[in-house]
């Protein structure tokens, strides 16, 4: 009981049931009252309602009732006092709080919607928390979003697959979507009504079942995560090649600061200035200690340990890796 109202009242209805089960009991042994008589006996004089005694009281049974009427009565009131007190805090908290996230989320912009809080939604959150992006929950299990509220979480309440819940959410403002409901038909059906809501929006869908990869591309999701066949893979791949398996785990892109490995910097950040430089008069290695292992195109193309001569277009994108002090540097550096 204590899990879902504060100590205080629970206390005081077991102070309540103290009362109920001492008078019950005095009128059976005190009065030699039959059971029936003695709750009869107990219900009327502890909610004080004026009916008339079962028998006539002598001078004990009257000091017993006069007893048991005085202690209802404070505990009664003392009881009802603290149920009012936080029925009306629970609202009022309840109130405020639902204002002031809705305030937050209106004023976020290019910020991600991670739909679902489950074993894959929590842990995208938690790589969204480390890499400090800004971002929404939205959750339909009421238990689930309490937890999200006593971590400080932006969360909204209620069903991804409806439109106002999205726009709740500032669809209409996120750069990013991402599906992770263990329904492969509720994901398909949000991946289409985010479509239509933002277009420009990046959608990223978890798929339980191979077959509904094709459809969830169809819908409009950019990436299709299939985390069974990932798993699988991987696990294959520790027996094939163990040690390059492991040490790319060792590469972590997520976890604390003090951990990642791997970063990657748009071209608005090496080339603040607009103008298209190669990759060698950036020298990043010499100013950072990160070397570029990845480069990608506007078009999308990826290229693997691109050439010091290769020139970054507008919109590319460059993939560095180092320590986790060089990280930061070019963090720094380039206000990543």
């Amino acid at each position: 009981m204590s899990r879902f109202f504060p100590s205080k009242i629970v206390g005081a209805i077991y102070l309540l049931l103290l009362v109920f089960v001492t008078g019950v009991f005095g009128y059976r042994f005190i009065s030699d009252y039959t059971w029936i008589d003695a709750f009869y006996m107990t219900v009327i004089t502890v909610t004080t309602v004026g009916f008339g005694e079962v028998q006539t009281l002598n001078d004990v049974d009257k000091i017993f009732t006069s007893i048991l009427i005085i202690s209802s009565v404070f505990i009664f009131a003392y009881a009802i006092t603290l149920i009012t007190e936080y029925i009306l805090s629970k609202n009022n908290i309840g109130n405020l709080r639902e204002k002031r996230v809705h305030k937050m989320i209106e004023n976020l912009k290019g910020h991600v919607i991670v739909c679902g809080y489950g074993r894959n939604g929590k842990q995208a959150v938690q790589k969204l928390l480390d890499y400090k992006q800004q971002f929404v929950i939205i959750e339909s299990d009421q238990e689930v979003a309490e937890k999200l509220s006593e971590e400080n979480l932006l969360f909204v309440l209620g069903n991804a697959n409806e439109d106002e819940v999205l726009l709740n959410a500032g669809i209409e403002r996120a750069s990013t979507l991402i599906c992770a409901l263990p329904s492969d038909a509720d994901n398909l059906f949000i991946v289409l009504s985010a479509r239509q809501i933002n277009p420009k929006l990046k959608i990223i869908s978890r798929a339980a079942e191979e077959t509904s990869y094709r459809k969830m591309k169809l819908a409009g999701a950019d990436n299709v995560i299939l985390p069974a066949k990932i798993g699988g893979d991987h696990m294959a791949s520790l027996v094939v090649v163990p040690d390059l398996i492991e040490f790319l785990d060792n590469l972590s892109v997520s976890g604390n600061e003090d951990s990642i490995n791997v970063e990657q910097v748009g071209f608005e950040n090496v080339c603040p200035s607009g103008e298209e430089r190669a990759i060698s008069d950036l020298d990043v290695r010499q100013r950072t200690g990160c070397s570029i292992i990845g480069y990608k195109s506007p078009s999308g193309e990826y290229i693997v340990n691109p050439e010091p001569s290769l020139v970054l277009e507008k919109g590319s994108k460059l993939i560095l890796i180092g320590r986790p002090t060089q990280i930061e540097s070019l963090k720094n550096l380039y206000n990543v």
